[in-house]
């Protein structure tokens, strides 16, 4: 079907069109996941320039925007493990150094196995730590966010390309993962019927498990998803029809959140995202817009690196900032996820007080540090 949109579209046109009204201020959560390959239709020189024209262009550019919480925007930059190169990481790194940034895993895999997947994940892990990437739990165990390569989360393309692993979800969370950050896909046929939503997906033996699952919501009843090992948290971006963007003067675009240089954040776009309010059951206070790109690749880089980026935060924070209607919040995929399971367990309050409400940094290993 056109777009994927047989899978989509009938939850979308299902879906509540306003929230009820609350209590004080909503909070605004903007987290950008970064596809980030700068190995992407290039070699390592080339690479090495696309880090090295991040490092010099975007401190500066978002160093005057400051959210709620005096934080400044950031991208969690998943970056694919099986492109590891220890020269390019290390400019990541410096990068997040200085830009608050976070890195997280991405994979792209074909025709796999469990003990494939389980080899190149265990390989991904060991890299990152090296730099002080991903984080650890309340119990001292490593945990990461995923996004899937290809869009193909748990052998979900429909002609079983791009991964190959039954039962990736489970697999995923045994090693450590926390949440995934994959979808929306569309207008790849891998998309799920499930739609702006955060919720916890079974694990099954079935090509994409993630189609349907139980909704994050308020309250202890949801510890029962969090704490079972064959279910996984995602964390969707924004899907709908944009009717103020529409081909030809008619038909209305696909909305999914992504930016690029030919649709670049904007208020319309942004007004749009609050519209399909991505929310924990029971807390319509606070929303999740989770956005993504290929910041990596030269024509989307100069979004983030120039004007385009500049204006989108000075119009957000001018309009949304103002602390009585609205509270922006930058935050990364694990700020996020950790924001959810606070509003699960009742917290209140702004939601940047937790950023670190279970997962926090892992930092170098001691061996590293000093290096």
């Amino acid at each position: 079907m056109y777009k994927a949109l047989d899978k989509w579209l009938p939850a979308y046109l299902r879906r509540k069109r306003r929230l009820p009204p609350t209590d004080g201020p909503t909070d605004i959560l903007i987290c950008v996941c970064d596809h980030f390959e700068p190995f992407h239709d290039t070699d390592k020189d080339g690479a090495l320039a696309r880090l090295d024209s991040w490092i010099e262009k975007f401190p500066p550019l978002i160093r005057d925007f400051k959210d709620a919480d005096g934080i400044r925007p950031r991208h969690t930059f998943f970056y694919p493990i099986e492109q590891y190169d220890r020269d390019v990481i290390d400019r990541l790194e410096k990068l997040c150094d200085a830009s608050g940034g976070e890195v997280e895993i991405h994979l792209h895999h074909n025709n796999d196995t469990p003990e494939g997947l389980r080899e190149k994940l265990d390989q991904g892990i060991s890299d990152f730590r090296k730099h002080g990437f991903l984080s650890r739990d309340p119990a001292g165990a490593i945990r990461y966010a995923f996004i899937h390569g290809d869009w193909a989360l748990d052998d979900s393309h429909p002609d079983a390309r791009h991964c190959g692993v039954r039962n990736e979800l489970r697999h995923l969370r045994e090693s450590g993962c926390y949440a995934d950050f994959t979808m929306p896909s569309a207008p790849s046929p891998t998309q799920t019927r499930t739609i702006n939503s955060l919720y916890y997906a079974k694990s099954s033996d079935r090509p994409k498990s993630h189609d349907t699952g139980e909704r994050a919501s308020a309250g202890d009843a949801t510890h029962t998803y969090r704490d079972d090992p064959e279910r996984l948290l995602l964390i969707q971006g924004p899907l709908g029809l944009n009717w103020e963007r529409r081909k030809r003067g008619v038909i209305p675009r696909i909305e999914n959140g992504d930016l690029t240089s030919v649709n670049p954040p904007t208020m319309d776009r942004l007004r749009l995202w609050l519209r399909l309010h991505n929310h924990v059951v029971g807390r319509p206070d606070t929303l999740f817009i989770k956005l993504h790109t290929h910041g990596a690749i030269d024509r989307n880089s100069s979004v983030f690196l120039g004007n385009p980026y500049r204006i989108f935060h000075e119009e957000l924070l001018r309009t949304y900032n103002d602390g009585e209607r609205y509270r922006v919040h930058y935050v990364t995929a694990r700020e996020s996820a950790n924001i959810l399971h606070a509003l699960e367990d009742g917290k209140t309050g702004s939601p940047g007080q937790y950023r670190d409400y279970l997962y926090k940094l892992a930092g170098k290993p001691e061996a590293d540090r000093g290096a």
